[in-house]
């Protein structure tokens, strides 16, 4: 991550995604935060966050890292002390980024499952304290990247760029730090979202067969079920940031046991299929973070609502500012 590649098909994923994410998880924040959207304080706060996170991802990861390596190779953000702090702190947001998604997973599965838990956990309160623990974890278990670094160059008493110290390879608590922080970020996730997401629909289909056997009338008409609507609409929200987390994610799941499981791995150069694997993972897990939005947009009403209003605002305003004409 923090020594991307150069080449016309890079330069142009990255910027594109830079002017299309940015303004993107902008729009999602001043929706979000209105509290509009026909959300709960709770799911507002979860999504909230992950917009936030989604975004210094793309300010941290590509626009003060990928674009630069790209366009500006010697700017002052390859000194080293400077690119081992971005590398810590791209690492820590990442971290808090997937994790959100993961708890947010968790507080839909408890709403929907746990009737009796719902009440105490699936609150406004019990969510910001989990957002705070999550991203302070996050930074904290990270603070290691910072020194695990040394320089490539030395020039005029300037060390340039990173990488990662030659020691640490025969040094058995790098081994374990490097492991950890594989699994935690995405292998734990991926098992826990899948996880909850199955114990969710088995809930579900169990639950939908009951009430329907309870709700169903005597002439055999189909009642509607207002509690059975909101549930699906939440359902659908929950199963479709989970499952592009799943589908974006994967590539870098895939690329970690080819990387720790292949004997003599190695990469070459740009044309190794192994470096390819590499970097389309990383290209994928960075789109990742502009998709949530979309998906808003096309499983909410309100929030749709509340897009047209914010991209009508600049209109109407001006219209209201204009002399009117006789």
């Amino acid at each position: 991550m923090h020594n991307p590649p150069r080449g016309l098909v890079y330069a142009i994923y990255y910027t594109a995604l830079a002017i299309i994410a940015v303004p993107v998880n902008i729009v999602a924040i001043v929706i979000l935060s209105r509290g509009k959207c026909g959300l709960s304080r709770c799911i507002s706060r979860y999504l909230l966050s992950m917009a936030v996170t989604d975004l210094l991802v793309i300010i941290t990861a590509v626009i003060l890292n990928r674009i630069p390596a790209i366009y500006f190779p010697n700017s002052f953000l390859y000194i080293t002390p400077v690119c081992s702090f971005s590398v810590a702190l791209i690492y820590a947001i990442r971290v808090s980024s997937v994790w959100l998604t993961v708890m947010f997973t968790f507080d839909r599965y408890v709403a929907i499952c746990s009737q009796k838990l719902k009440a105490k956990y699936c609150t406004h309160r019990t969510a910001g304290i989990v957002v705070s623990v999550v991203c302070t974890l996050g930074c904290v278990i990270n603070i290691p990247w910072y020194f695990l670094h040394e320089p490539i160059y030395v020039i005029d008493n300037v060390p340039w760029y990173c990488k990662r110290r030659d020691i640490l390879y025969y040094f058995l608590p790098w081994t374990i730090f490097d492991w950890t922080d594989r699994l935690l970020t995405p292998c734990l996730p991926f098992l826990l979202i899948l996880s909850f997401n199955t114990l969710t629909v088995r809930h579900i289909l169990a639950a939908s067969r009951a009430r329907r056997r309870l709700r169903s009338s005597p002439t055999g008409e189909r009642q509607s079920d207002p509690e059975m609507e909101s549930r699906r609409k939440s359902i659908v929200l929950l199963f479709a940031i989970s499952g592009c987390f799943i589908l974006l994610w994967l590539p870098y799941v895939i690329y970690f046991l080819v990387e720790h499981f292949e004997v003599g791995f190695t990469i070459t150069g740009y044309s190794d299929p192994r470096f390819i694997l590499m970097e389309s993972s990383n290209m994928f897990q960075m789109l990742s973070c502009c998709t949530n939005t979309f998906i808003y947009a096309v499983t909410q009403n309100k929030f749709r609502e509340e897009l047209k209003a914010l991209l009508k605002f600049p209109l109407n305003a001006s219209n209201s500012l204009s002399p009117s004409r006789k």
